[in-house]
């Protein structure tokens, strides 16, 4: 965060006797915290709520000229010179240093070389975030602003997402710039060839957070790095040309986190040779025809070589038919596994019948099962009785039905058919959740936060329903 100028800082006795702070007679304790908390809550919020807590007292109003400043500004295509002008003026009149800019651009490309000017000013200079939100419903690709690589000194998070047509990367100066605060990097459908991809993460000596949505142009993806800790990869789209096809994880001592989302194409590769710390991993689907992970290889969801298992995996996510020999097959092969997310896309008749055999993960680790997708039929009911009646440590269920509404009646019948009176665990408790919608498995946004620990929980989650 950059330097803030902060007010003299008064006494609790002194806020707390003057009475314009506490209006009404009442008590305003938040109005007698410190300054830097107050400028600390101020930062937090979005710019235009950072800006209204000048109309609660005098003590607030001139906190909020010192606050860094987390500004997000749209511009839309026919009213692009009153946008523009809002954005200069925030800018010029506000003292504190910009700590976030958050642009949303859409449908008028002719006036885009504006983002040029409004990146290269002066008040820019020490901007930690940039994020690019651009949609364009013309016929032609355009090029990523070369001002944003100014802002490289500073830089720790940077986002460039594009809708309709891709926006491309520059080449020959981007693998000439360095990042040297950069943590985060968001790049959804972009043109960025493969050997200029590879020379900006060379350049990123501290990045935590790689995230790579639709982009095209980039092949095969290398991964060596001392840093890395989450990546995310995902390709809804059908065209088959520049896209990104393996997924090489040669080197990555930290990584924590492997998030890919393969939904509309098959014949994706991803290679782990070096990834000791790997914690999270899914979605995992049969558009992935080969998994390899050191010795243990999948190929479409079906283990083919296994000679040690991987026990460092405690959140796995599955996009699978339901089928509890494939998923059985997997908990074997990660025993020490707490969380389990199904997503049942692929119907089949599968009986699911099993008779009990000792696992450790069913034994000794798994405390949650969330199914998604939950239809009630034969299939569904033998897959979660399975759990039910062997997860010994089992803390959670939570079954998102294909339905508009779960209500008491329904709830009380699903129950009983899974005949909750035999459970292994007498501490697990259920969930019903209607009306999924199938076409956001994980937020990308939050396989970027590492302030959570697991991206595929849902039940905080705010964000709007695409995938960036």
């Amino acid at each position: 965060m950059g330097v803030v100028a902060r007010a003299k800082k008064k006494s609790l006795d002194e806020v707390s006797s003057n009475p314009e702070l506490a209006p009404g007679g009442g008590e305003d304790l938040i109005s007698r915290l410190p300054d830097d908390i107050l400028i600390d809550i101020i930062t937090i919020l979005p710019g235009k709520d950072a800006a209204c807590t000048q109309i609660l007292s005098q003590r607030w109003r001139p906190l909020w000229r010192s606050t860094p400043l987390n500004l997000e500004a749209r511009v839309d295509g026919g009213s692009v010179g009153k946008d523009v002008a809002t954005i200069h003026s925030t800018l010029q009149t506000h003292k504190g240093p910009v700590r976030r800019f958050s642009l949303s651009w859409t449908f008028d490309y002719n006036h885009f070389p504006v983002v040029d000017s409004l990146l290269g000013s002066p008040r820019l200079d020490n901007l930690q975030e940039f994020e690019l939100f651009y949609c364009d419903v013309g016929s032609q690709n355009h090029p990523v602003p070369r001002s944003v690589l100014r802002l490289s000194p500073t830089l720790r998070v940077l986002r460039i997402c594009s809708t309709g047509h891709t926006l491309e990367f520059p080449m020959g100066t981007a693998c000439e710039v360095n990042f040297p605060h950069l943590k985060q990097l968001t790049l959804s459908n972009v043109n960025i060839m493969e050997s200029t991809l590879h020379g900006l993460l060379s350049r990123c000596p501290v990045l935590e957070c790689l995230v790579l949505v639709r982009n095209r142009g980039c092949y095969r993806l290398r991964i060596n790095s001392l840093t890395l800790r989450s990546l995310g990869v995902i390709d809804t789209c059908c065209f088959q040309e520049g896209k990104l096809e393996e997924v090489i994880i040669e080197d990555a001592p930290l990584l924590e986190r492997l998030t890919p989302q393969i939904m509309c194409q098959g014949g994706f590769v991803i290679r782990v040779i070096q990834a000791p710390k790997l914690k999270t991993l899914g979605y995992l689907s049969h558009k992935i025809s080969t998994l390899d992970l050191g010795t243990m290889v999948f190929q479409k969801m079906v283990l083919v070589s296994l000679s040690n298992v991987m026990r460092t995996v405690k959140i796995l996510a599955l996009q699978t038919s339901p089928d509890l020999d494939v998923v059985v097959d997997f908990i074997k092969c990660f025993p020490c596994v707490e969380k389990l997310y199904i997503v049942s896309f692929i119907q089949g008749n599968f009986k699911n019948v099993r008779r009990y055999v000792s696992l450790e993960c069913l034994d000794l680790h798994l405390k949650k099962v969330e199914f998604i997708n939950y239809k009630g039929d034969i299939s569904d009911l033998n897959f979660i009785r399975f759990f039910v009646l062997n997860a010994r440590v089992l803390e959670h269920i939570k079954l998102v039905a294909c339905r508009d509404k779960c209500d008491a009646k329904w709830i009380q019948k699903q129950n009983h058919k899974l005949q909750l009176y035999g459970r292994a665990s007498q501490s697990v408790t259920f969930d019903f959740q209607a009306n999924y919608r199938v076409g956001s498995l994980v937020h990308m946004k939050h396989v970027s936060d590492l302030t959570t620990d697991d991206p595929f929980d849902r039940s905080f989650c705010k964000c709007r329903d695409e995938e960036i």
